[in-house]
């Protein structure tokens, strides 16, 4: 089922021992758009920390209360390696944190013959996390494919030939965690119009000037299918939507 990012945040995390926080946000990988982490605050009980946790360590959802249960104990979370995550979250931490948790699919920089990341093994963890302590300066800036989604909220949408609107949300699927659209609001342009984006449509995200630049034109994006916020997103819809940008020769 595809959700919006804003409507899981707050969503409570349910330890197999107790409550331990709330969703906060979520770092997503842009090469791949999948979720790599959600960041909950855990609250007074770890002194309003911060912390990471992979959608692998998520059970099913409990939708009416608005819980994801996790198979971790809050003893797990306490010990976990304290990471800021008002700052770039580094190679190396990622590395601890699949040392610490019982993760398997910690995605490393390599890619494979399918075009998707590489999973690193527990031997290579290790090598991986004694290489970079050797190497302090080696990511120092963070993993640069790893963003916030609430960084990237209010970002332009910057078409072939000029502005056309704003990032307001995602959809994502949580059965994958993978990213299909980004929602974009084109008030300034086109009020009371919000359209989707998937992100092969986009061809870059440019970090220094907060815009996603993608490869349709403005009356493109202004004459594809409308998003109705009011109903579930519907497999015809999304067919209409692939259709349209297919014939108008968008997609890559």
């Amino acid at each position: 089922m595809k959700n919006t990012i804003k409507s899981l945040i707050g969503f409570s995390i349910g330890a197999t021992d107790d409550e331990i926080g709330k969703v906060t946000d979520f770092y997503f990988d842009d090469i791949t758009w999948t979720i790599r982490y959600l960041v909950v605050e855990t609250g007074n009980w770890l002194s309003n920390r911060k912390v990471l946790i992979s959608p692998e360590a998520l059970l099913h959802c409990d939708w009416e209360n608005e819980i994801f249960p996790v198979n971790l104990t809050k003893g797990q979370i306490e010990k976990s390696p304290n990471i800021d995550t008002d700052q770039p979250v580094s190679r190396q931490q990622e590395m601890e944190l699949y040392a610490h948790y019982p993760w398997t699919n910690y995605w490393a920089s390599g890619m494979g013959t399918t075009g998707m990341m590489m999973p690193m093994s527990p031997v290579h963890l290790e090598e991986a996390v004694k290489n970079s302590e050797n190497t302090p300066d080696a990511e120092a800036d963070g993993d640069p494919h790893l963003r916030s989604v609430k960084s990237v909220e209010g970002y332009t949408i910057h078409a072939s030939d000029d502005n056309i609107g704003d990032v307001e949300d995602f959809l994502v699927d949580d059965s994958n965690w993978t990213i299909y659209y980004m929602i974009v609001d084109t008030g300034n342009w086109f009020p009371g119009k919000k359209v989707t984006i998937s992100p092969d449509l986009i061809k870059e995200i440019n970090w220094e000037t907060s815009e996603v630049i993608i490869n349709a034109s403005v009356e493109q994006v202004k004459n594809s299918p409308e998003y109705d916020a009011s109903k579930q997103l519907s497999t015809p819809y999304e067919s209409i939507l692939k259709n349209y940008y297919s014939q108008t020769n968008s997609y890559k």
